[in-house]
């Protein structure tokens, strides 16, 4: 691949993109077992369902934590690496461990309960996420001309796709077809499980490192150029404060649209596994350990893989379709779809029909992952792609942790610890953020829809 250049970003073929973009498959590996099975975990550990949402909180404090500063960093960083290369690798190896640890936490029994050490745990693997993957959003930015932006997001909406579907599948695989037991003893996390996260980790570094080896960042005499030296440099966090205050137009009105997205989607997170298994499999709420309530954990890693695949499918559509509607339009819709999906959900009874649901949720998580980024782009200097991608990620960690200090209590004192209802309103909530797009700004879209 030729050496590329700021001033003049050269076209790369699909294959160069897909390299680029292939440790997002390992990314994804990771947070689809963290995903599908986190609740369970720490179920298993003793948590009660109004709490889960508080120890949920750790994905979205770290990500609000270490994103704008790895984004600060990353932005001002040249190693023989590179510029955002070293993060991934650094995260990789970090989140390996982490996933690797995870369903141990019980064998550190004799310092913490072992539900404080899965939580503290919980906290390191999203932290390792975070750094390993806020740089790849700017990585697209960084080195892809404005007309393949979409279709660099998509792939790597495409790769998270992959990556999540057999990340959510796997614990399921290894029960019912390699017959590895579901059980995992007195208070112990299922053997599939365990497995599941030691594969994930091996999985998680290989394809960090496939992008790492296979993929060249701009030079270092590239950044002396002059659009890098258009205004004084702040240090830190005041630099950060600086850009946050200052952040673009179309930041701001994504913002909002952002965060009904993902005050949904951590609803569906952290809730889908107490809800399928009470509302759907007639479970009491309390009920976190029983054979029926495992194998309704294990369906809801599938149905979370069913998304995911639909995703990964629908991505690849999404740069036909913006081209031909806009990307806002075509954002709304996805949306759209996905609020209808959720809502569905309350409808159903038959475990095997939660796949239609999980149709338009796919649909709207392609979108979600590709089209915010997409738009945002363009309304970004290119001497602060770093920084304003990591500072973007507060409207995507803010409402995970309004929901996650609410959403718990919400459950209990006013659905009666139904946690279907907590589905319901994260549909409501994705078909508000499909109104707000109408509202975005998007400067560079070849379609003004």
């Amino acid at each position: 691949m030729s050496t590329p250049s700021l001033t003049q970003k050269p076209r790369m073929t699909f294959w160069q993109i897909w390299n680029m973009s292939f440790g997002f498959f390992g990314i994804q590996f990771g947070f689809a077992l963290q995903n599908g099975n986190a609740s369970r975990i720490l179920g298993i550990f003793g948590a009660d369902v109004e709490h889960l949402s508080w120890f949920w909180l750790a994905a979205p404090l770290t990500g609000m934590i270490v994103q704008p500063i790895i984004g600060y960093y990353s932005d001002r960083t040249w190693t023989s690496l590179g510029r955002r290369r070293p993060y991934f690798l650094a995260g990789a190896i970090l989140a390996s461990g982490a996933l690797m640890f995870m369903p141990n936490a019980n064998l550190l029994v004799s310092l913490l309960p072992p539900l404080y050490v899965g939580a503290g745990i919980l906290m390191v693997m999203d932290a390792s996420f975070n750094v390993a993957m806020e740089p790849f959003r700017a990585l697209v930015a960084d080195l892809l001309p404005s007309d393949q932006r979409t279709l660099g997001f998509s792939i790597q909406t495409f790769l998270i796709g992959l990556g999540a579907v057999i990340g959510s599948w796997l614990p399921y695989i290894f029960a019912e077809f390699f017959g590895v037991s579901k059980d995992g003893g007195d208070g112990g996390v299922p053997d599939n499980v365990t497995l599941s996260f030691y594969v994930g980790a091996v999985t998680f570094l290989i394809a960090i490192l496939v992008t790492v080896i296979t993929t060249k960042e701009f030079p270092p005499d590239e950044y002396s150029k002059e659009d890098y030296k258009k205004e004084p440099s702040k240090k830190g966090l005041q630099q950060i404060i600086s850009d946050f205050a200052g952040m673009p137009k179309t930041m701001k009105q994504l913002g909002l649209v952002q965060f009904f997205s993902w005050f949904a989607l951590f609803s569906m997170w952290v809730f889908s596994t107490p809800a399928i298994a009470t509302h759907v499999y007639g479970l009491q709420p309390d009920d976190h350990t029983s054979g029926t309530y495992q194998d309704a954990a294990n369906w809801v890693g599938i149905i979370f893989g069913v998304y995911n695949g639909v995703s990964a499918i629908y991505a690849l559509l999404l740069p036909t379709i913006a081209l031909r509607v806009g990307r806002k339009l075509t954002h709304a819709i996805s949306l759209t779809a996905g609020g209808i999906g959720l809502i569905s959900i309350y409808f159903i009874h038959d475990p095997g029909m939660l796949i239609v649901s999980m149709i338009g949720v796919g649909i709207a998580w392609a979108s979600i992952l590709a089209m915010p980024y997409a738009i945002l782009a363009g309304s970004i200097p290119a001497r602060k792609m770093g920084i304003y991608m990591g500072v973007f990620n507060f409207f995507i960690t803010l409402p995970q942790i309004v929901n996650g200090v609410i959403g718990g209590p919400i459950v209990k004192y006013v659905y009666g610890s139904h946690a279907i209802y907590s589905l319901v309103m994260a549909g409501v909530f994705l078909l508000l953020a499909a109104f707000c797009v109408r509202f975005v700004e998007d400067k560079d879209d070849l379609v003004k829809a």
